[in-house]
């Protein structure tokens, strides 16, 4: 079998490998990713407020971290975070209520009618800069580039979907804790690339202007495995082996 006849899953796997950030060693790699990208790629953030070179929030505190590293190089090639909810207390516990709550549509989705142990937040997914587009189209976190890397075909086409295998690696940490849905701040069009491998996000809101055009979008875990490609399901197991998170009970505050 050669390079290009890989699977997505086979080519992801000999590629990647997802490493749960759970020491203080493997957070600080999060924290400097996430800072290079938002604050100092992106100016999502303002670096000043951040002179250690370290970008966090109040949210890093009960969430569940991941990084991505690519094997062939050692390096980490980005990271994502599951933002945890720390009690069933009806205040504001997710970056999404406390940022754009005015965006939710409570039709659709009503935080205050659902068990909060039963859902997180995926948040702050952040790809380092030579993984993303090329210069001039680096304009999101998620973006993707295989310029200044000596790489192989399979490689190639696997890069692209970085995002997905990040986004995966969330869906099967909220799956490990028992989760029934998770919501995310996200652009349209990486919705529509979702829906491309069968990953049907639903909005929940208008689309704000928060670090770029973003709206609130939701998916179950019912609704994950529905129209998910045979593809994209076998990668999503592929995950699942990579990962191996603790989940341990929700507490009331």
């Amino acid at each position: 079998m050669t390079e290009t006849d890989l699977s997505l899953a086979e080519a992801f796997n000999q590629f990647f490998e997802l490493v749960p950030a759970n020491t203080d060693a493997l957070r600080d790699v999060v924290y400097r990713i996430r800072y290079q990208v938002y604050c100092h790629e992106l100016h999502f953030e303002n670096e000043a407020d951040f002179p250690d070179g370290r970008e966090l929030d109040e949210f890093d505190a009960h969430s569940v971290h991941c990084l991505l590293r690519h094997r062939p190089s050692g390096e980490f090639a980005g990271c994502v975070r599951l933002v945890l909810n720390t009690s069933n207390s009806p205040e504001p516990q997710l970056p999404l209520e406390r940022h754009c709550s005015d965006s939710l549509d409570k039709k659709t989705l009503d935080f205050s009618q659902i068990d909060r142990s039963t859902f997180g937040e995926i948040s702050r997914l952040a790809i380092v800069s030579r993984f993303r587009r090329r210069p001039g189209e680096a304009k999101t976190a998620h973006g993707v580039s295989d310029e200044a890397l000596s790489i192989t075909p399979s490689e190639r086409r696997i890069f692209p979907h970085i995002a997905l295998g990040l986004y995966l690696a969330s869906a099967t940490i909220s799956l490990k804790r028992g989760m029934k849905m998770v919501v995310v701040m996200m652009e349209p069009r990486l919705a529509r690339h979702m829906r491309y491998f069968g990953i049907n996000f639903v909005q929940a809101g208008d689309i704000v202007d928060y670090h770029g055009l973003r709206g609130p979008f939701f998916i179950t875990s019912d609704s994950l495995y529905q129209g998910m490609r045979p593809e994209v399901k076998a990668l999503l197991s592929i995950v699942g082996d990579q990962l191996t998170v603790p989940a341990p009970p929700l507490t009331d505050v």
